[in-house]
Formats: C-alpha cells, structure tokens, sequence
C-alpha cells in the first residue's frame, strides 16, 4: 500500500467525500451533507480520515473521540477497490489516533443486513456485541 495516502480530511474535501459516500457507503445518516461534515471537521478536524491513490478518493473512516468512546463510522471503500488493504491501513491510522488520544476501545456502527462489512469488521479484530442496543431519537424535524 505504498502508493496509498492517509490523511485528515479538510473543509476543502466536504464535497469530493459526500460524492464518495453516495458512491462507496452503504446507507445514509442524518448527518450526510454539507453541514453535517463541516460541523464534524469543526469539532473534530482530525476525525474523518481519507485514504487517496494518485489523488483520487479510495477510502473513509470517521474515527471520532469524545474523551470517553472511540467510534468508528462511515467505513468505505471504493467498490471496484475492495479487498486490497484500504480499509485494513484506514483502521490502522484510526486506532493509532485513538491510541495517542488515550482511548481504550473501538466502537464500530454497522448496518445488521452489511454481510460484506460484518466479514471486514471481523478480519480486522472486532466482534459484535449482542447485548447492546442503539437507541437513537431525532433532534430534529
């Protein structure tokens, strides 16, 4: 993966990253448009990390830290590029910024019916944990 670039996202990626994930994630959130990425990278501009090849868009991870929980969100590869360690070098620099945050485990949202990402998620080293529930309530209209 020597030709792979991981890096921080800027304000100036916001627009080339929603076109990626539209392309590249699976499901939507709330949060998937302009705002919602600038008010991450304005919390937290290390958080959404980028994984580039010649300057195109491979790969993305947010890889956000509150000071108590290490989550891990939006996990995407370019679809005709799987299989080929992006993602395995996009967790690596996730859990290495949690490690120098302090942080003492990855918690990873994926999608039940993602078969692909539950096998990714495992190769990895993470397990599911069945008797947590995500109990969500919208903040707004």
């Amino acid at each position: 993966m020597s030709d792979l670039e991981v890096r921080p996202a800027t304000s100036s990626d916001i627009d080339t990253v929603l076109r990626f994930w539209r392309e590249a994630a699976e499901g939507t959130s709330v949060s998937d448009d302009r705002a919602g990425v600038a008010a991450l990278l304005g919390r937290d501009p290390e958080a959404l990390i980028l994984a580039e090849r010649g300057g195109r868009l491979v790969g993305t991870v947010i890889a956000g830290f509150d000071g108590w929980r290490c989550s891990l969100y939006r996990l995407a590869v370019h679809p005709e590029l799987r299989r080929q360690g992006i993602a395995s070098a996009l967790l690596a620099a996730a859990e290495e910024r949690f490690a120098a945050l302090g942080g003492r485990r990855g918690d990873a949202m994926v999608l039940e019916e993602n078969e692909r990402a539950h096998h990714a998620w495992a190769a990895a080293g993470y397990h599911r944990e069945d008797h947590w529930r995500r109990w969500v309530k919208p903040l707004r209209g």
